[in-house]
């Protein structure tokens, strides 16, 4: 698993000012219909994009449930990303970029879930996401001298037709294959082969699936 560390400094005083991150990857989304929805001319900070980011799911976790084609605008707001009308998500959900995910067709996410996206979060085609499920793309170095003022990450990739299981946590740089099952409650730190069940803390491969 390769992680990317940066460091800035801390010229606030009350947020660490961090480095821009994927930047030029993901501030120029499109949506299907060719309509920007977030233009890479409008570049935020790294503090703005985290106050963006809590507002828009403030605004979307304030939305009754049965009004999903609501919640399916304020996620494409939020990630920059038209979705279909297959993707399906109870909030209340969490995000610390939200323009760094990129998600599939037919996705349920249920309540309670986390996408810390700077290190870029991809989600498959007909994924199925517990509740309480966190999918943490960065983090800070293990050294005391740069743990305040820097951040390690890694691109989580969740592949097509996996299931993650209640309160499952995936970790920086994993990629999880294709029809795995992650038990509830399992802590992710290595990739996931594909057609496989892994449980525990840190995960282990409990056996083939399929």
């Amino acid at each position: 698993m390769a992680d990317e560390q940066v460091t800035a400094q801390d010229n606030s005083g009350l947020w660490l000012t961090l480095l821009w991150l994927f930047a030029q990857r993901y501030l120029l989304l499109i949506s299907s219909s060719g309509r920007r929805l977030f233009d890479e001319r409008e570049k935020l900070s790294f503090v703005e994009k985290v106050q963006r980011a809590i507002r828009l799911t403030e605004e979307l976790n304030m939305l009754r449930y049965a009004d999903q084609k609501a919640i399916q605008e304020g996620w494409s707001e939020l990630t920059g990303q038209a979705v279909e009308k297959t993707f399906h998500l109870i909030p209340p959900v969490y995000s610390d970029h939200g323009i760094n995910i990129r998600i599939g067709r037919n996705v349920f996410v249920n309540q309670g879930c986390r996408f810390n996206d700077i290190g870029g979060i991809e989600i498959g085609d007909d994924v199925m996401i517990g509740p309480s499920v966190s999918l943490i793309s960065s983090g800070h170095p293990v050294e005391p001298a740069q743990r305040r003022t820097g951040i390690t990450s890694a691109p989580i990739r969740i592949e097509r037709n996996v299931w993650i299981g209640a309160s499952a946590m995936i970790m920086q740089g994993v990629t999880v294959g294709a029809n795995a099952v992650v038990a509830a409650g399992a802590v992710v730190t290595r990739d996931v082969p594909a057609g496989t069940l892994v449980a525990g803390v840190p995960a282990a491969v409990i056996r083939q699936i399929g």
